[in-house]
């Protein structure tokens, strides 16, 4: 008789494991220390970082799926340079997507969306997962991963575009500065070094400090 293959669940374990890590455990800016750039340049503003995120989750998901499907048929002399152009033309399309839908923060943005190109955390998983793993598995990871990066971008901007404007979303949120109204009126004054790239450093290292003071394995690593 012939063995009957039990096919995996679309969201087992492993699967949901593949979501869940890079969230916190294995995030790909704080433990595997990758995006860093970005996560200086584009979180003075919580609505660019937003833009960001979902840039490079679509470019994560679409692209390790694209490789995963061709892991076979790449031959390995070329495979870098196979997976700079399939980026490449994904960060062209988004580009594209972006100027046509959200031009305001495509402008603001600017050079740093073509730069997702040599984002790190990319092209590290298009060569160390999606080559050697299914399309589906290949989609969960881009989807674990950029949401573990979006979520850094989104905490950091949060707290610089709060304390170095007093806004969030572009929208007043200790009261207007101009007529000294809500906590400005009581003397309240917007710090301008929390717009500067260091905060993000600052901020991030914190990030890491929580991380590693949750999970012991952390700290030996």
């Amino acid at each position: 008789m012939s063995e009957v293959k039990v096919k995996e669940p679309l969201f087992s374990a492993k699967n949901k494991k593949l979501i869940s890590d890079p969230l916190s455990d294995d995030n790909p800016v704080t433990i595997q220390v990758l995006g860093i750039c970005s996560a200086l340049a584009v979180t003075v503003q919580m609505k660019g970082a937003m833009v960001m995120s979902v840039a490079v989750i679509a470019v994560l998901i679409i692209g390790n799926v694209l490789v995963s499907l061709m892991r076979n048929i790449i031959p390995p002399r070329i495979r870098i340079i196979v997976q700079l152009v399939v980026v490449a033309a994904l960060v062209i399309i988004v580009d594209q997507v972006l100027q046509a839908f959200v031009y305001d923060a495509s402008k603001t943005l600017s050079v740093f969306v073509g730069l997702i190109i040599t984002n790190c955390i990319i092209m590290g998983r298009l060569e160390a997962f999606a080559l050697g793993n299914k399309p589906w598995a290949s989609a969960l990871d881009g989807l674990g991963n950029g949401l573990g990066y979006g979520l850094i971008l989104f905490i950091v901007s949060f707290f610089k575009e709060l304390f170095g404007a007093g806004t969030l979303f572009g929208i007043q949120v200790f009261g207007d500065s101009a007529e000294g109204t809500g906590l400005y009126a009581m003397g309240y004054e917007n710090n301008g070094m929390m717009l500067l790239p260091p905060s993000s450093l600052v901020i991030v290292a914190i990030i890491i400090w929580v991380q590693k003071a949750r999970n012991p394995k952390l700290q030996e690593a």
